[in-house]
């Protein structure tokens, strides 16, 4: 993801997640519970984790990345919010990076993921669903992915495939992801895939729930 620098000290600014922020908030107030930990990954500008914990003040919002900038960005949205923005339910950043076979997290009661499959490579995919299986232990339990996906019998958005194209010529173990190969991924670590929504430019949401 982009960002833009901010005159304020460290933190940056994703433009597309003031775009996609209400509609995401609004299928999370659908799947997520009303009350419990939230664990954010790949959590970027920290602008996400800050608007659903203004929004969703029962669930308690763990934001990570593993990026120095960016945590340096979500503890300065952090700052403002626990200190002029008066809220106690986000918390500071945890540097954790998908791919680790250790998180510095020991349970949850919900992860969100927002748009980090397709630009980082399949082992931090993997990693998403096998750190989940551990620190995810009840049954039910959401965990809810947001980007762009290929699908089977579905003819791929014109600008999907040249995204796709650009992330691969950036990176050659990046790109848009097969969905029945997340299917397949979630469910070797005990998911299985509960909600598909359609969501603005192409993007959909893919809700996967423990046993």
């Amino acid at each position: 993801m982009a960002y833009l620098e901010e005159a304020k000290g460290a933190k940056r600014h994703a433009p597309a997640a003031l775009r996609n922020r209400e509609p995401i908030l609004g299928i999370l107030k659908q799947e997520l519970p009303e009350w419990g930990l939230v664990l954010e990954l790949a959590s970027g500008s920290g602008e996400h984790a800050l608007y659903f914990a203004e929004h969703m003040r029962g669930l308690e919002w763990q934001p990570s990345d593993p990026d120095p900038q960016a945590l340096a960005s979500i503890a300065a949205y952090h700052a403002d919010y626990n200190g002029e923005g008066g809220g106690v339910n986000l918390r500071k950043p945890l540097q954790l990076d998908a791919a680790s076979p250790n998180w510095p997290v020991e349970r949850a009661d919900a992860i969100l993921c927002i748009n980090m499959v397709h630009i980082s490579p399949w082992e931090a995919t993997a990693g998403l669903f096998r750190g989940a299986a551990q620190i995810l232990s009840g049954k039910n339990l959401p965990l809810v992915l947001y980007g762009p996906y290929f699908e089977q019998q579905v003819e791929p958005a014109p600008s999907n495939l040249q995204f796709d194209a650009s992330l691969r010529a950036r990176d050659p173990r990046w790109g848009i992801r097969d969905a029945e190969k997340v299917d397949t991924l979630a469910s070797e670590h005990g998911f299985t895939r509960s909600a598909r929504y359609e969501m603005p430019a192409n993007n959909l949401m893919l809700v996967y729930r423990t046993a």
